[in-house]
């Protein structure tokens, strides 16, 4: 265990020293937490699960429990199920995408347990990585037919499991895991993870502070709430967290022109202003809609060299929640909390897009202004969270 995650670090110190050559960023690691190695959720909207499931194995690693290769898809089938039934009883407005949020895990973990990967890859299809599209479709045209029937017989509810068995494989009902006989219950209470321990914040100024609510994000389809935090105790919250021993999972968008998971950096750059456009700039400018027009004022990301980027009150945070332009696109894992040569705060990123596609290995930097702006919530364990702040939540 121990070989295979300083070996990670190792490739991603070289990673990140090649990468500075080449752009002009040079990183300094401040704090780094233990991870296992990237995965690739494919052609699927599994992020939620495979970023989930990354924080999980971290814990495991914190707790001393070794390296764990835990089942994304176990968990994501038990997934479609509830989103079926949801979706059944709102009279087929539910939502029966592939997204969802953290505490999706934690629900479908209670529910049915979990398996390690080796017992269920999820891929029982002609294709080496995960591909959802077509099942999905699947999925939709059942559950919408139930709901016009207005019934679910025996054979829906056999179809419905055939359809989960034909993609992603028959569940296990026992299984043997170095030499020892499990369920997916009795392994998961194995583990020692009580899904009680992890809790939800965010921070938006139209609800109050200190109380919990429910985020207006469409992969919310389960009305979870969380913990609304000042923005500056929600950043204190990731910093306390990677800075002793925890790790964070993050959600937030990934769809700014800041964000480069190629260049293995997201940033906020400070970005011109209308009234600096002129002619056909600014023609074409009015013209578009609040999105398009952010990225047009946006400058020209290079990513050859660190550039002053907003400073993010409350205030900018919630206009690009309310303009629609800070969304719910992306669950990643933090690790761990770096510097560039200015000074600037990023922290360390584990994506789950495989390891080609970067320069750091399927890991990415987000600088501070960035995840200020961006984040939708974050989840930690409960004592990953400082005193005073835990006081003022009520959480013991």
């Amino acid at each position: 265990m121990k070989t295979k995650v300083f070996t990670l670090a190792a490739l991603l110190c070289c990673a990140s020293a090649m990468y500075a050559q080449e752009s002009g960023y040079k990183f300094t690691t401040v704090a780094s937490q233990k991870a296992t190695p990237v995965k690739n959720q494919a052609s699927t909207g599994t992020c939620w699960c495979f970023a989930t499931t990354s924080f999980m194995e971290s814990e495991l690693l914190r707790m001393g429990k070794g390296e764990y290769d835990l089942s994304e898809m176990f968990i994501v089938r038990q997934k479609y199920l509830n989103q079926l039934e949801d979706n059944y009883y709102r009279g087929g407005n539910g939502n029966l995408g592939q997204g969802s949020l953290s505490h999706t895990w934690k629900n479908a973990f209670n529910q049915v347990g979990i398996v390690p990967e080796e017992v269920y890859h999820g891929i029982n299809y002609n294709s080496e990585k995960h591909s959802h599209g077509e099942m999905v479709k699947y999925i939709n045209a059942l559950g919408s037919t139930a709901v016009k029937m207005k019934r679910r017989s025996p054979e829906y509810y056999k179809l419905i499991n055939n359809l989960f068995d034909t993609y992603l494989g028959e569940l296990p009902e026992k299984f043997t895991y170095k030499g020892k006989e499990y369920t997916p219950k009795s392994f998961a209470e194995s583990l020692g993870l009580n899904m009680d321990d992890y809790i939800e914040l965010t921070s938006f100024t139209h609800k109050p502070y200190y109380q919990k609510f429910s985020p207006e994000v469409p992969d919310n389809w389960e009305n979870e709430q969380m913990y609304n935090l000042p923005l500056d105790e929600m950043m204190e919250v990731a910093d306390y967290a990677l800075t002793h021993g925890y790790t964070v999972c993050w959600d937030g968008d990934v769809s700014e022109r800041g964000f480069s998971f190629k260049n293995g950096v997201a940033i906020n750059p400070v970005v011109k202003k209308a009234e600096d456009l002129s002619g056909s700039d600014r023609a074409r400018f009015e013209k578009m809609d609040p999105k398009e027009q952010r990225e047009m004022l946006a400058e020209a990301y290079k990513f050859e060299k660190p550039c002053p980027e907003v400073n993010v009150t409350p205030e900018v945070r919630q206009e690009g929640y309310e303009a629609f332009v800070t969304t719910d696109d992306h669950l990643m894992h933090l690790t761990g909390i770096t510097k560039d040569q200015n000074g600037t705060k990023y922290y360390i990123t584990k994506n789950s897009w495989g390891t080609e596609r970067n320069t750091f290995g399927g890991y990415l930097n987000m600088s501070e202004s960035y995840v200020r702006a961006k984040t939708i919530f974050l989840m930690v364990h409960k004592d990953a969270i400082p005193a005073a702040i835990k006081q003022k939540l009520g959480i013991k």
